[in-house]
């Protein structure tokens, strides 16, 4: 006597990835770019410009959530690493990665990927992605990006800590402005699409 089993039919696998989500990466990569080509202001003794740079990498991580905004910013490095240039006063190339504000450049997947976990987890459903909260969690994604930003400086310049933090103080008060103006868009577009956050 034989046994037969009837065939069974697995239940098709959704994409990792949707066309929507990589629209929103690629929009976001956009954007990040653009706001980097905003006239930057040298600031501090490093002569590294300040710029909307950050701004856009902490609204990618805030408003895509962790996955999403940490492959937007990587498509935006990819871009700049390519030769566009898309980084910081119209530079891009390999070179980009291995002067002054390297470990700003560096820090910027952390940032997004921080940036968007926290929110997604703190800031999200329950909390109903309040402006307030949003802020506290990009706050250590900031404090990522300057600690490398440091390292970075403290490397190039061959100077000491206490030095590279000196060089670093001054990006501080335009990165919690930014981080703060990041809460109140992402608070506003997760009340508007509720859904956007937690899709990844």
């Amino acid at each position: 006597m034989t046994m037969t089993s009837e065939p069974t039919t697995a239940a098709p696998r959704r994409p990792r990835l949707t066309t929507t989500d990589l629209s929103l990466v690629a929009a976001f990569a956009a954007l990040v770019a653009a706001c980097a080509l905003v006239g930057g202001v040298p600031v501090g003794g490093a002569g590294v410009e300040i710029t909307l740079q950050t701004f856009g990498v902490l609204l990618a991580g805030c408003v895509l959530g962790p996955v999403r905004g940490l492959l937007a910013v990587a498509l935006y490095l990819g871009l700049g690493a390519a030769g566009l240039p898309v980084f910081s006063g119209r530079e891009g190339g390999l070179g980009s990665f291995a002067g002054a504000s390297a470990g700003y450049l560096w820090s910027f997947p952390l940032v997004a990927g921080l940036a968007g976990l926290l929110v997604r987890q703190v800031a999200g459903r329950r909390r109903k992605s309040r402006a307030f909260w949003v802020f506290l969690c990009a706050v250590p994604a900031v404090a990522v990006n300057h600690l490398l930003g440091i390292v970075g400086m403290k490397y190039w310049f061959d100077v000491s800590w206490a030095v590279a933090w000196g060089y670093d103080a001054p990006f501080w008060a335009g990165d919690l402005l930014k981080a703060a103006l990041v809460a109140l868009v992402a608070a506003e577009v997760h009340r508007a699409f509720p859904q956007l956050l937690h899709r990844r």
